[in-house]
């Protein structure tokens, strides 16, 4: 099989199984979801979306956010993992927001990047899923399951990953690529006991494939 023939197969699977793909945080407008995003390193999308709605009640926007005092931020998100990171990443993120980019959150990979807080996964995230760029965010699920059914190759890092996945997968469904790798990993190929007997790519899957 064909690199090509394997992401055509993947790709058909995804789209007859999974059409709906889409992030799981919950969030109303770009604001709020770069917040989750920020808060959801290292921590599960179940434990931000307990945490964001009394912190959006307490800090609505980007200029609420931006005059905060970091005790106040730490507060309201100390059960997650790195409060005290992410409450400082978050004011500066707030106050950069609105004293460089007019309280819009930017479109482009660059200048995401220039937030605080925010990394090239994160960016990636911001853009494809607020302006459906053909941008893929590789985190811990993308990563493995990529690699499992073999749609990369020797790909050591996030980078390295991504950069193939963009290559095989048509730019207009990039976006929702990314949700399906991400779910996938999440509820069925996970890291420890993947569920290969409830999965429906076996067939093409050379992590399944080799241990069979």
């Amino acid at each position: 099989m064909t690199k090509k023939e394997r992401y055509d197969r993947v790709i058909h699977y995804f789209i007859e199984s999974n059409q709906k793909a889409e992030t799981e945080l919950k969030y109303e407008d770009p604001y709020q979801l770069i917040v989750a995003v920020i808060l959801s390193a290292q921590c599960t999308d179940k434990r931000v979306n307990m945490i964001t709605p009394s912190f959006f009640k307490k800090f609505p926007k980007s200029i609420n956010l931006a005059k905060a005092e970091q005790d106040e931020v730490l507060q309201l998100i100390k059960s997650c993992s790195y409060p005290n990171n992410k409450a400082k990443h978050l004011i500066g993120m707030a106050k950069m927001l609105v004293e460089e980019f007019n309280s819009t959150v930017p479109e482009t990979i660059d200048e995401l990047q220039k937030l605080p807080g925010v990394g090239r996964k994160t960016a990636n995230v911001i853009a494809s899923v607020v302006y459906n760029k053909p941008t893929m965010a590789v985190d811990t699920h993308v990563f493995r399951v990529s690699k499992r059914i073999g749609l990369t190759t020797n790909a050591k890092n996030p980078y390295q990953t991504e950069m193939q996945l963009i290559k095989y997968i048509p730019e207009e469904l990039i976006p929702k690529a990314h949700h399906w790798l991400i779910l996938h990993g999440r509820y069925v190929c996970i890291a420890r006991k993947p569920k290969c007997n409830e999965c429906g790519l076996q067939s093409l899957c050379m992590y399944y494939n080799k241990k069979s």
